[in-house]
């Protein structure tokens, strides 16, 4: 063909890679941007969404979210909307994950049903049981982690928001490769724990997953026996968590979280509570653990275009033995920053960033930390 001259009928310069590249990129965005739309039915409407993330705990690691929201009744519009999600992740440090969890609310909100499915497998660190222990990092060993968890309720309402009904838990704990077995001090490393007992609550936040306004209380008894097949360890556990949503201003919501768990008897190590997970966010994972727990938190959440937003938090948690223990100088200050994205209704993407004593923690999850 001489230059300037017209392609042939039915010919055509354009570059067939590009025009695919092209088209893939507007499917994409178009994905993203119709995954927040509120298409409530009866079948879940599931969101993918994945992405590289790095924490103090796991690494630099690649996760995989499909979450999923449905309405057991779409017409009623009052009706907390039902989820379910599942998440995988792999990171550097030999971590691995997958898990389901999900709250499954009946027509009229007569009864619920909560489950969790948790396994993980990586590369960690035990630095012992107690303040002290935690606090002394000379007692630091690396050690794998094999864990696996199953908890589920089933609440009836009573009336006024109340709920109650039966709760359970099972659970398998395996602590191989161990540098250093003293921190230990003797405990089982491998075991089953099972566990049954009752759920009470009061909930009336406007939805389950970034709530603006309302309350949450949960009241949870479980208990231990060794005729459960817990082996040598027989032990119960009392936890009681109040958290608060008051809207301020335009886009502004003020979150705020007691909490605290009490355990007795024989507690295993792996169960213990400890300083990590919810709202907690700039301590390693499972340094300081001890019979009890007891932790505030205060956050400020703030939308701040489209679908962006933000959220400044502070709080303090500790672990005891027992009450006497209790002191100043073991109060574990907490403060952070994280970005929020909406990436379905009512379910924010996170990435926070918090700052302890002697300690920081960089996480990405979804759904808030509480």
């Amino acid at each position: 063909m001489n230059a300037g001259e017209k392609p042939a009928e039915g010919t055509s310069n354009a570059d067939p890679t590009g025009v695919l590249n092209n088209e893939i990129v507007s499917r994409v965005v178009d994905y993203i941007n119709q995954s927040n739309k509120n298409r409530l039915t009866t079948r879940p409407n599931f969101s993918l969404l994945g992405g590289p993330y790095y924490t103090s705990e796991k690494g630099f690691g690649l996760g995989i979210v499909v979450a999923g929201d449905y309405s057991t009744c779409p017409e009623d519009t009052l009706l907390p909307t039902s989820n379910i999600s599942l998440a995988g992740s792999l990171a550097t440090n030999k971590y691995f994950s997958v898990g389901l969890t999900g709250t499954h609310v009946f027509p009229k909100d007569t009864r619920r049903i909560n489950y969790m499915i948790d396994f993980v497998s990586f590369g960690t660190y035990f630095w012992g049981i107690g303040y002290g222990s935690g606090n002394d990092n000379a007692n630091k060993t690396k050690y794998q982690l094999f864990n696996l968890i199953m908890e589920a309720d089933y609440v009836w309402r009573l009336g006024n928001n109340l709920f109650l009904g039966p709760a359970m838990e099972v659970g398998y704990t395996n602590a191989h490769g161990i540098k250093n077995y003293i921190p230990w001090s003797g405990e089982d490393l491998r075991y089953w724990t099972v566990s049954a007992g009752l759920l009470l609550q009061s909930d009336t936040r406007d939805n389950l997953t970034a709530p603006k306004r309302g309350h949450f209380f949960e009241f949870t008894q479980l208990f231990s026996p060794r005729f459960f097949g817990n082996g040598n360890h027989a032990f119960s556990s009392t936890e009681l968590c109040y958290n608060r949503y008051t809207p301020l201003w335009r886009g502004a919501t003020l979150a705020s979280r007691v909490h605290g768990e009490w355990t007795i008897g024989h507690t295993p190590w792996g169960d213990l509570p400890s300083i990590d997970g919810e709202a907690i966010r700039a301590y390693y994972r499972g340094r300081y653990r001890d019979k009890c727990e007891t932790d505030i938190y205060f956050e400020l959440r703030q939308h701040i275009y489209g679908r962006s937003g933000m959220a400044v938090w502070g709080g303090a948690s500790t672990i005891y033995h027992k009450l006497s223990d209790i002191s100043i100088k073991r109060i574990l200050p907490e403060a952070g920053i994280g970005y929020r994205w909406e990436f379905k209704k009512n379910s924010n993407i996170r990435i926070d960033f918090g700052f302890g004593k002697h300690s920081s923690g960089f996480l990405f999850g979804i759904n808030e930390a509480f």
